[in-house]
């Protein structure tokens, strides 16, 4: 298990870095945490860090954002909060983002847990106190 601190909001592009170091090659990242927990803050770390030059936030309405990186490659930010049901997931295409080269960053993935595909790399994120977050991979 793969543990990075993050000691407040002037630590995460460090932070983001690191997590994108560790990653590998996976493509389809699940961030677990609570209401509050940052889940959209480092997301956006990770995003500014890939060069996305559009505005960052949480697709809470849409379910789903497509961002272009500095290389041209697709990385979508989901948001499956608001879902109610597992169809809601699949009529946006959910297969389609998943098989395809781009990174899919997903909050609140408990919602479609069920879906996730196997090499789904999952990560929780756990609130220390106001300012520090652990990330655990």
């Amino acid at each position: 298990m793969t543990e990075i601190k993050i000691n407040g909001t002037g630590d995460l592009q460090r932070a983001a870095k690191v997590f994108l170091e560790h990653i590998g090659k996976s493509r389809i990242i699940a961030f677990y945490g609570g209401m509050g927990a940052g889940k959209t803050t480092f997301i956006t770390a990770i995003c500014n860090l890939l060069g996305v030059e559009d505005v960052v936030n949480s697709p809470t309405f849409t379910i789903v954002n497509e961002y272009a990186s500095a290389d041209g490659k697709a990385v979508y930010h989901f948001d499956f909060y608001r879902i109610n049901r597992l169809s809601e997931a699949m009529d946006i295409g959910l297969y389609e983002y998943f098989d395809s080269d781009g990174l899919c960053l997903i909050e609140w993935p408990e919602m479609i847990e069920e879906l996730l595909p196997e090499e789904t790399l999952k990560v929780n994120i756990l609130v220390e106190d106001e300012q520090t977050r652990t990330l655990l991979f």
